[in-house]
């Protein structure tokens, strides 16, 4: 450690980049590096095992790599004796010891982290430069730019003008193909026999040393949180990440598209990336992902459909939904639209219940941290969303049992595309569907006791009954509502006796909890 420090350098879970902003200029005879595990982080929401695991395991590579670099690192384990509860009141402890004349940080994807850093380092009267993230096309002050020049906020014009500064998919001025969007190419899902025995596997990184190490601390140190560690596998390491970008663009990229809404039971991965963990950790650069998938377009290796389809998550949805955070915190964390005001169901923790679909999603996610958009939007979203879930709990459960979680995308997605909780800012309507919709979409329905056509009676399915019962409830609200307005004149086919009997129904589903 450098006798005279000058700036000591932040680096937090998720900015696990060594060409990260706050490195410019870093001189190894004069600076320092911070990084710290801290409880506080996985006990402010109940963060899963996994999770846990990812973000600590990750971090003490990193720490092994900056080591490696010869770059100068005081590291806080969780498992140190002197270790602080939280990040605020570890980084007060060391900078009384290390005594820096700068704080360097990059800007953090959360919101509450930021706020804790800059009040530590007014506190200790210590300047704290904050350095945008290269890591993102965008920044929240273009975000910021966009959103002025428009009434409405929407994610496909947000898209479209990324799409036309970066060069990507496109011809000339024109997009490649001749269309921005072929969402409505990519709504397949599997026949009768699933996606077959031939379908690719990601690669899944046996645990090191260090993981084994993080693996044993989480157990016996969160041991009561929930979720299981015994299929933890994820890349940790720049290396691993880069190995499985290049599995999935070669090997899943080229069917991601017509496959990417499908669910089927006893498949977690499927077609999907499985990349947005190391996405969010920035042991992968978006650029570098979008470039990939870009080529095997080009080349003809991989169907425009696909490419765009995997892209516009990259490009559209991630830029989009971090620019809404930036712009709307800490207000936006508050939304509740709908005043949905019911507990999350106890078994969203254990995956105890009798829908397959639920139980199917909870139970991979338990298990592996893990469960792609539609099972998350439409399976565990949509229930809490009909149900009624108060959205701070819905935000809450997400940002503790995905191993991607990180505030800043996790919470648009939650509130404002999965619950509709900020009133339209994140999706022009809500997502909502019956049972149908996962009956189209996985076999699920067909080993389940409850029927997806019918909405009330003991076989009546819950999805179903809650999705009229939606409709009961916001009748007046969505009656005019350009895109929901279809849905909510099909009450007018449900007479008097049966809307009594979906209310009753659906009042029967919330006392059980």
């Amino acid at each position: 450690m450098p006798d005279t420090l000058r700036r000591l350098v932040l680096v937090l879970g998720d900015q696990l980049d060594l060409g990260a902003a706050a490195f410019d200029g870093f001189d190894p005879a004069c600076d320092a590096v911070w990084m710290a595990e801290v409880a506080e982080e996985s006990t402010h929401v109940w963060s899963s095992q996994p999770r846990i695991a990812m973000f600590i395991a990750a971090m003490r590579h990193f720490a092994a790599a900056l080591r490696d670099a010869g770059l100068p690192l005081h590291y806080r384990r969780l498992d140190d004796t002197d270790a602080q509860e939280d990040l605020a009141a570890q980084l007060r402890a060391d900078i009384a010891t290390l005594r820096p004349q700068t704080l360097v940080l990059t800007r953090p994807g959360d919101w509450r982290v930021l706020q804790a850093l800059q009040a530590v380092a007014s506190e200790a009267g210590l300047p704290l430069a904050l350095r945008e993230d290269r890591h993102f096309y965008t920044t929240p002050a273009d975000f910021a730019a966009h959103a002025a020049r428009r009434k409405g906020l929407r994610m496909e014009f947000f898209y479209r003008e990324l799409r036309r500064r970066f060069d990507v998919l496109m011809d000339g001025d024109e997009p490649l193909g001749g269309q921005w969007n072929f969402d409505a190419d990519n709504r397949q899902a599997f026949g009768p026999a699933g996606p077959g025995f031939d379908l690719p596997q990601p690669p899944r990184f046996e645990p090191d040393a260090i993981t084994r190490e993080v693996i044993a601390l989480v157990r016996e140190r969160f041991a009561g949180h929930p979720g299981r560690l015994d299929h933890f596998a994820w890349p940790l390491t720049r290396t691993q990440a880069l190995q499985s970008l290049d599995a999935f663009i070669r090997e899943r990229l080229p069917l991601f598209g017509p496959y990417q809404d499908a669910i089927w039971p006893g498949e977690p991965w499927l077609y999907h990336a499985q990349l947005s963990a190391a996405l969010n950790l920035k042991l992968l650069t978006p650029r570098e992902v979008v470039s990939a998938a870009q080529a095997e377009v080009r080349a003809g290796r991989v169907s425009l459909a696909s490419g765009e389809g995997f892209i516009r998550q990259i490009l559209g949805w991630r830029e989009y939904v971090r620019g809404i955070y930036w712009t709307r915190m800490p207000a936006y964390a508050e939304a509740n639209a709908l005043d949905a005001r019911h507990d999350l169901p106890a078994w969203y923790w254990t995956g105890d219940t009798d829908m397959a679909c639920l139980r199917d999603a909870i139970t991979q996610t338990l298990d592996h941290g893990y469960a792609h958009h539609i099972q998350r939007l439409m399976v565990t979203g949509l229930f809490a969303l009909l149900y009624g879930v108060e959205p701070a709990q819905v935000h809450a459960w997400y940002l503790s049992v995905y191993v991607d979680a990180v505030e800043w995308v996790e919470l648009p997605n939650t509130l404002g595309m999965s619950q509709y909780a900020d009133g339209g800012v994140m999706a022009s309507k809500p997502y909502i569907a019956s049972g149908k919709y996962i009956d189209r979409q996985s076999p699920l329905c067909g080993g389940c006791r409850y029927r997806p056509d019918e909405r009330t009676g003991e076989r009546a399915c819950p999805f179903t009954t809650l999705y009229w019962d939606f409709l009961l409830r916001h009748e007046a609200r969505f009656a005019e509502h350009p895109r929901l307005a279809l849905q909510v004149r099909a009450l007018g086919r449900v007479g008097d006796a049966e809307r009594h009997c979906i209310r009753e129904q659906a009042r029967a589903l919330r006392s059980q909890g």
